[in-house]
């Protein structure tokens, strides 16, 4: 690995795509040595592109062996992992990464070289190409977190960074990108909240699905997960989640279905958790009813590492593909699911249908028609562009939450502006767990002792662009940092600035659950310097909502996420109003933990084998604002909200039924000063009720205003989110009768309403 300047990085990695294994362990020779007993078929029709991918995958799957249908169901972990050598529940087992596997990298499939199949290499991903833990990580691109993308409401920002983390996982020698992380949010302390995209359905489903999009415009597979209910680490692997199949349906599996049908993505990754009784990677219910004969889809399931609990009943009820060996307790989809197969205990259909799946996205995402470089891979990541990439999403979704006083943006008059806290003089801070990604330029804050330190999900890590720097850049004013640490010497610095800046933080990282409050002495450093101050603005660096005890003192606060490669200069573009902010709320700020479906989270993650149940039918499919509508919850911030430094004004709100679509028309006008960016929302709700909670999101859109300018929006309500699922028809039902279309700025500020008359309407299980 070398670096070229600022802007290039080249990349050299020596592999074999094709070639038998080398130096691989026992168990994995048998495969390898049977590649190459068999000689080439003379002919190959399966790669002839005017060919559809089923015609081309019929024809591929015909001329395999047993065996090396069996190739392809068995992943192995892509690293060197001493921890797994002492693992009391493996006896013996001294596990080498395979040897043409990427170095620290999540996972590898032995392809089959006679026949062109190419090794899968596959890269942990969410925000770009994340390294496993190491000597030599590799220094790739991050884009801001998933709950930051999200908060952009902005499809083609989704897109774009999607397209961005895919050319480099690419470029990085990796044709899987275990990106697409979708679990909705139903309890805000999940710790891998900020990977994922917020509590609607809609919003979850559309910016998901069009990153997973943009990933696999570079001819590889994007995954989607966690299939399904992932939405806590408390006992992430044994807790047992129980929910009715009319609000699963109606709530993530929803999210999931419209990911699915908007990215079409080559792989689906279940969930570590069990499911009314049955892990997620061996749920029937989930991964053949729901998934593959209801949605119809046509990709391979592949399990999360260490998901997989055995032979006969996963493979028998869904589960395609095996990953990371030797996270599980076995081997099951190797030895143990030839020797089911020979008792006939596993059919040979189904084996053809794991195998065809797993060719499928293959040719549908282009990886056997464009592969990786076969021995070796030169390319060149243009880190400047994509830095721009990943600042434009930062930028899009920072959300301005409250200015008083027009503290923001920064006066060009302030002559002292002191800044305390939050490592901000080093740079920005990024959530921890398998989606890490390494910087260019390294960790700019190390040995910070908080939580699991350097061990999993740790590192904790900050990502090398000063939000300091970058505003000392763009004012005149005198730019003071104070690290917060001591708060009476904090205080004393912020008297007599004309702008205190205060940066709070809050790590999440996968394996564990946050509390809803900033790390350290935050909320009690913002609280004393905000007393001290009026004139303070707090910019948080979150995972997700936290409580905020200090709100009323802040003059301003910013949400900034976990901002990503280009963060720190992203965040002082938006104080400094060089950009308008325009990112909006993916997920509700609740005022209290009382406010929550379970207030106290079950479980307990000091005992790693309790097998507790939690039930999500208490809300259903009332998740998020439409729980808090449906209790009459005064909440910190609304769903949806969010500030601009321009004001937008709504007119002419229509709605009728198209083509028996129901839409909506207005216009958007930027009535203020500057530039900017809006998010209108359409929330429906039936005039006679009837439904979980007494509105939805039915529809937004992301509007870039030059000041003065306007706009005519239209915008189509999907008849999913006008109906309830009917489980004993597999139907969506629309009722007769009068329902209030509703143009918003947030889940609670309602500008404009109509009414319109629906008929009863009745569509199949894919809104059809």
């Amino acid at each position: 690995m070398r670096l070229y300047g600022k802007i290039g990085l080249m990349l050299t990695v020596t592999t074999l795509a094709f070639g038998a294994p080398l130096g691989v362990r026992a168990q994995d020779a048998g495969h390898a040595a049977q590649a190459t007993m068999l000689a080439p078929p003379a002919q190959t029709p399966w790669l002839n592109k005017s060919l559809s991918t089923e015609e081309r995958t019929e024809l591929l799957l015909k001329e395999m062996t047993q065996s090396e249908k069996l190739t392809l169901v068995f992943g192995h972990f892509g690293s060197d992992g001493e921890w797994l050598n002492t693992r009391g529940d493996i006896p013996g087992l001294k596990w080498t990464q395979p040897a043409e596997s990427r170095p620290q990298s999540a996972g590898f499939v032995y392809g089959v070289p006679r026949l062109g199949i190419p090794n899968q290499w596959q890269t942990d991903a969410g925000i770009g190409v994340a390294s496993q833990r190491g000597p030599n990580p590799r220094l790739r691109t991050a884009l801001p977190s998933g709950i930051a993308t999200a908060a952009t409401w902005d499809r083609k920002l989704a897109h774009d960074g999607g397209a961005m983390i895919g050319r480099e996982a690419r470029l990085s020698g990796f044709n899987v990108h275990l990106a697409g992380s979708l679990n909705t949010n139903r309890d805000p302390r999940n710790g891998r909240t900020f990977e994922y995209a917020g509590e609607d359905p809609l919003l979850a489903g559309v910016m998901v699905g069009e990153q997973i999009k943009g990933i696999q415009s570079n001819n590889i597979i994007s995954t989607i997960k966690h299939l399904a209910f992932n939405n806590q680490e408390t006992n992430r692997f044994t807790i047992d989640v129980r929910i009715d199949d009319t609000p699963a349906r109606m709530s993530e599996l929803l999210a999931f279905q419209i990911g699915i049908e908007v990215g079409n993505p080559g792989s689906v990754m279940c969930s570590y958790n069990i499911v009314n009784g049955q892990y997620g990677c061996e749920n029937q219910w989930l991964l053949t009813e729901v998934l593959k004969q209801d949605w119809g889809y046509k990709g391979y399931v592949m399990s999360d590492w260490g998901a997989t609990h055995s032979t006969i009943p996963a493979a028998n009820n869904g589960l395609d593909q095996q990953s990371g060996w030797p996270f599980d307790k076995g081997p099951y989809f190797k030895g143990p699911l030839k020797e089911a197969l020979d008792n006939g205990h596993v059919k040979p259909e189904r084996l053809d249908d794991m195998a065809r799946r797993i060719l499928w996205a293959m040719f549908e995402t282009g990886v056997i028609d464009n592969p990786v470089a076969q021995e070796i891979t030169e390319g060149t990541i243009d880190l400047e562009a994509h830095a721009k990439i990943t600042q434009a999403d930062a930028e899009g979704g920072i959300v301005l939450l409250k200015n008083e006083r027009n503290l923001l943006p920064l006066a060009a008059t302030a002559k002292k502006i002191v800044v305390i806290g939050g490592h901000a003089d080093k740079g920005v801070i990024s959530g921890g767990g398998s989606s890490q990604v390494y910087g260019v330029g390294g960790n700019p804050v190390e040995g910070l002792g908080l939580g699991p330190g350097n061990d999993f999900p740790g590192p904790l890590t900050y990502y090398p662009d000063s939000p300091v720097a970058a505003l000392k850049a763009r004012t005149s004013a005198e730019v003071v940092y104070h690290d917060g640490a001591d708060i009476k010497a904090a205080v004393s610095a912020a008297r007599g600035a004309d702008v205190v800046i205060v940066f709070g933080t809050q790590w999440m990282g996968e394996s564990f659950d946050a509390p809803l409050k900033l790390d350290g002495n935050g909320d009690d450093l913002i609280a004393a310097v905000a007393k001290a101050n009026k004139k303070t603005v707090v910019v948080l660096q979150t995972g997700g909502p936290v409580l905020m005890p200090w709100l009323k003192d802040a003059g301003a606060v910013i949400e900034a996420w976990y901002p990503g490669t280009r963060g720190g200069t992203a965040i002082a573009r938006v104080l400094t109003g060089e950009v308008n902010p325009s990112g909006r709320l993916p997920l509700t700020f609740i005022a209290s933990e009382s406010q929550l479906p379970r207030p106290v989270l079950d479980g307990d993650i000091t005992k790693p084998d309790l097998r507790p149940t939690t039930n999500y039918n208490i809300e259903g499919a009332a998740v998020g604002y439409r729980w808090h509508d449906k209790h009459g919850h005064k909440v910190l911030f609304p769903f949806g909200h969010g500030l601009s430094y321009t004001q937008f004004t709504y007119s002419g709100l229509t709605s009728d039924v198209v083509d028996g679509r129901l839409t909506a028309r207005f216009t958007v006008t930027n009535s203020g000063v500057r530039d900017g960016s809006d998010v209108p929302q359409i929330y429906v709700s039936p005039v006679g009720g009837g439904w979980e909670a007494p509105k939805r999101l039915g529809a937004f859109d992301k509007v870039h205003l030059k000041a003065g300018e306007s706009q005519t929006v239209s915008v189509t309500v999907d008849p999913r989110l006008l109906a309830n699922y009917d489980s004993a028809s597999k139907t969506w039902n629309i009722a007769a009768g009068d329902y209030e279309v509703k143009l918003n700025r947030s889940a609670t500020d309602q500008v404009a309403a109509v009414r319109v008359s629906l008929p009863a309407q009745k569509y199949d299980v894919n809104g059809k």
